[in-house]
Formats: structure tokens, sequence, C-alpha cells
């Protein structure tokens, strides 16, 4: 039997348990106090849910799960690789969140403004910052078509971040709409589009030149692929930039992001900075317009990302219901501040109660007298009390007491 964990996922030890919860509980405390509703949804869906999500790459990433019994050896017998599976794992919580609108939108009231906080599954290949079970933090509405929405999700991701004290973040904001409208003025066509956002949102990967060669082997206009490579050169493309290559219809979109834009860092007042990035495009293909992501100016790389989708729950319903939601990469974070050696400062102090054989039920009331203040642990003396001690103070316990030998908290030295 092996004793490792499989590869991509982790065991947690107490400490970092501790330091998950809290990340988790100051999260969700700040989206309820914001007046947001926590749900929970199964981690298995049906696998034509998920195949037919727009997931992007995604899709490539789904851990399946083989039918069972008879169904299984009547697909065995069919030959087809393709019905071998009914279901499969999330791989993240917008789609599950979309069934289950679908499934519950009669008791729900509009703008539905949710928090989910859930393990997700991907079948990624493992290694630093990218596991194969990791959890997301994620708010969404649903229901409404307002701009204020994208604001509303902004300043409250931000308000989480802050209240978790992540560091330095600045939020990037692009629109679907308007990243294709520049696409198709550079050549390309409408077909084309949604293949074209999936290379270019390679490029903090690849680079301009890794890009431009993807859309070359996959058989793009040459044209159009040298007018994007000669418009990426720029250092900073605005959306004055923008406007100048888009028509008159889709300048529309354009007006709206600078109202979020600047809404936003009116918001922000100077606590975070919010900016426009044409190279945002964020992976999932059931994006339809705004888009975001953070990104840590403390730490590199991004901490959270969502956008609006408005056509994913009309996939359930046939309705045209708006929705759009932010997540939070929890797994990016704790690891970050764990790494810091980041101690939570407002949880309840760990102490071990210690106690002689003849002494539980004593010792016991004690430490329902000392729950009031603190978590206690109730352990029979070890007969080599001094190296016990240094496994708890390693293991961030606040300190201990020995019964019958005071009734003060002895506190370790790093606290």
């Amino acid at each position: 039997m092996k004793i490792s964990t499989v590869k991509g996922t982790n065991d947690y030890k107490p400490q970092e348990v501790r330091l998950r919860d809290y990340l988790q509980n100051k999260i969700i405390d700040v989206y309820t106090h914001s007046g947001f509703e926590h749900i929970m949804t199964p981690v298995i869906e049906d696998i034509e849910n998920l195949d037919k999500s727009e997931g992007g790459e995604n899709l490539n990433l789904i851990f399946k799960i083989m039918k069972r019994g008879d169904k299984l050896s009547k697909a065995v017998e069919k030959g087809d690789v393709k019905d071998l599976a009914d279901m499969g794992l999330r791989y993240d919580l917008t789609l599950p969140l979309s069934r289950y609108y679908a499934n519950n939108k009669a008791d729900l009231i509009l703008p539905f403004k949710t928090i989910q906080v859930d393990r997700v599954y991907r079948a990624e290949r493992p290694q630093k910052g990218r596991l194969r079970e990791f959890v997301q933090c994620d708010i969404d509405i649903i229901g409404s078509k307002s701009y204020k929405c994208e604001i509303e999700l902004i300043a409250t991701t931000a308000k989480a971040l802050l209240a978790i004290n992540i560091g330095g973040f600045k939020i990037k904001v692009n629109d679907r709409r308007i990243l294709k409208a520049v696409l198709t003025s550079m050549g390309f066509v409408e077909d084309e589009l949604d293949s074209v956002c999936i290379v270019f949102d390679k490029l903090d990967k690849i680079g301009k030149d890794g890009v431009c060669a993807e859309l070359a082997d996959k058989g793009f206009e040459s044209g159009a692929i040298d007018k994007f490579a000669k418009f990426l050169d720029r250092e900073c493309i605005s959306l004055e930039d923008v406007k100048k290559l888009i028509t008159e219809d889709d300048m529309q979109y354009v007006s709206q992001l600078e109202t979020i834009i600047n809404e936003s860092l009116a918001i922000a007042d100077g606590k975070y900075d919010v900016v426009f990035d044409i190279s945002l495009v964020r992976g999932q293909g059931y994006y339809t317009g705004t888009i975001f992501e953070v990104e840590s100016t403390s730490f590199k790389g991004a901490i959270a990302g969502g956008g609006r989708y408005d056509n994913l729950i009309g996939k359930f319903t046939n309705e045209n219901i708006p929705a759009v939601g932010f997540s939070i990469g929890f797994e990016r974070i704790f690891s970050i501040l764990n790494e810091k050696g980041y101690k939570p400062v407002d949880t309840e102090k760990h102490v071990a109660l210690f106690y002689n054989a003849d002494e539980y039920s004593k010792a016991y009331e004690l430490a329902e007298e000392l729950r009031k203040e603190y978590n206690v642990s109730i352990l029979e003396r070890p007969k080599k009390l001094g190296k016990y001690l240094d496994k708890l103070e390693k293991n961030n316990y606040y300190g201990y007491l020995v019964f019958g030998e005071g009734t003060e908290v002895k506190a370790f030295a790093n606290n």
C-alpha cells in the first residue's frame, strides 16, 4: 500500500488546515456581509453537461467516471470509447452553478447573488502551482445584464483579498466583444475568433512570437497574423488605441468598460489599481462580455479571475439568463501565505492541558472553563514532557497547562 497522495493532490497538516480554514472563513465572511448567499453543489456532474459547457482547454482535463455493471459491459462491447463514461468531476464551479440555477430557479430571488467555496478537479500535469484537486472561491450574480454587477464583483473580490492581507494587487479588465472586434479588424473571420482567443490566451507563457507561430500552424491567414503581431508590438495598448480600430456598433462596449474601470477606481480609493489589458483573454469559451483577472504585484502571477457568461445557463433553460462571476484562486493564495509563514491573527488559540491518569474528570472540568477563551486538547502527561512541548510549539500551539500546577496557560516563546 502506498502512503503518498495521488499526484496532484495534497495532505494538509493541522496548522495548514487552520490557515486554510481561516482564509476561507475570512473570504466567506466578506462575501456574506456583502449580501451573497452560500450554496453547495455535487462534485459529480453529468458528462454531457461537462462536455457541452464550452470550458475551453479544460474540457480536455475532465476526470471522467466510467459506467458501472451492465452499462459498462455494453459500452465496452460497442467499442465506443466516448460511451464508456456517463459522469465526471467538475472542473470549475460555474457549470454546476448554471445547472443549479436551472434546477432551482423557481425558489430563487433575482438577481441571485451566490457564494461557492469548494473543491474542483482537473487532470493537469502536476507541478508547482498546478494541482489536480484544488479549491475555488466564487461569487456570482445571476439574472442581471447591468454592468453594475461587474463593479460589485470587482469591489467585493478586492475587499476579500484585502481582508486576508495578500499584499499588493491590480485588477485587469477586458471585454470579449472588444477583443473580437479588434481581431476582426485585423482580418480574422467571425467563426475563427474563439480559436484565435484560445491561442492568444497563451501570450504570457509563449510570448508574441509563440502566439503568431501557433496561429500560423493552425492555418490562419498570414496577413491577419502580421497585423496582429504589429498591434502587439506596442508597449501599452489603451482603450483609445482600440477605438481607432473598431466599428461604431462596438463602441458601446468600450464606453461600458471605461465606466466599469472608472467607477471601480473610485471605490478602490487608491488601495489597488484597475486597468484595461487587451491581452486578457480567459481560456473558457463560455465568456461573452466583460472579463477580469487579479494580478498580484507582490508575488508573480494571477490570483483571481472571472467574467460574464450570458449564454451558459441558457443551455439548460432555453432562456436568455445573464450571469457574471469572479473566482479567487485559493490554492495560489494559500501557497503564498503558507510559504511566508503567515499566522492568522484573530483565530482562537490552541492549548494543551496535561493530566495524570487519576485526574481526568477534574482536568476535564478545567478544560471546559479554559474553552471559554481557548481551543483545548486534553492529553495524558507524557513521560518526556519537554520533547512533547517542542512538538506542540512546532505545530503552532499557543501554549500549555499542566493540571495541578496552576491555572494560567503558559505561552510558548513564539507567541
